[in-house]
């Protein structure tokens, strides 16, 4: 019984010690810049939007810094961020991000290599369409035309 007890809570303890060696935290810029000390050095995974202007790529690099913040409804708080490595094509002033990466001592997110998830929400929204108006699609919306056709596909008529 009692071997039973110390391979159990061996095993528990394994688990325990390997998930938290691995943990990453998911948080928001406004979260982090709370409280920046309990998150410094560990693994975390950083919400917030690209701030207007702030992407700098060092001459002949890959070497990039921009700051990211939270966005209302969230209580405002600006990163800045350091990374090396190729870009997302979405990455771009004002994308929603999230970097991978840990924050260092001066509150600043190093950037693991292919840390930056990056969207353009204006790429993938459709466009609002008015009900009963034209053809049911509009440029945001339509189908795009197969590859390899050199067909420009029409939306179909009414």
């Amino acid at each position: 019984m009692t071997s039973v007890v110390v391979v159990a809570g061996a095993i528990g303890y394994l688990l325990y010690a390997s998930t938290q060696e691995g943990a990453e935290h998911y948080r928001h810029v406004d979260e982090v810049m709370a409280a920046p000390e309990s998150y410094r050095g560990k693994r975390l995974k950083v919400h917030g939007h690209v701030v207007d202007g702030s992407i700098e790529l060092a001459k002949g690099t890959m070497q990039y810094r921009f700051k990211i913040e939270s966005k209302a409804p969230r209580t405002p708080a600006v990163v800045e961020a350091r990374y090396t490595g190729l870009v997302p094509d979405t990455f771009k002033s004002g994308a929603e991000t999230v970097l991978t990466g840990r924050l260092t001592a001066d509150n600043r997110v190093e950037v693991a290599r292919d840390g930056i998830m990056a969207k353009c929400p204006s790429k993938y929204e459709a466009e609002q369409i008015k009900p009963g108006a034209g053809s049911g699609y509009s440029e945001a919306t339509r189908p795009p035309a197969p590859l390899g056709t050199g067909v420009a596909q029409t939306a179909p008529g009414p």
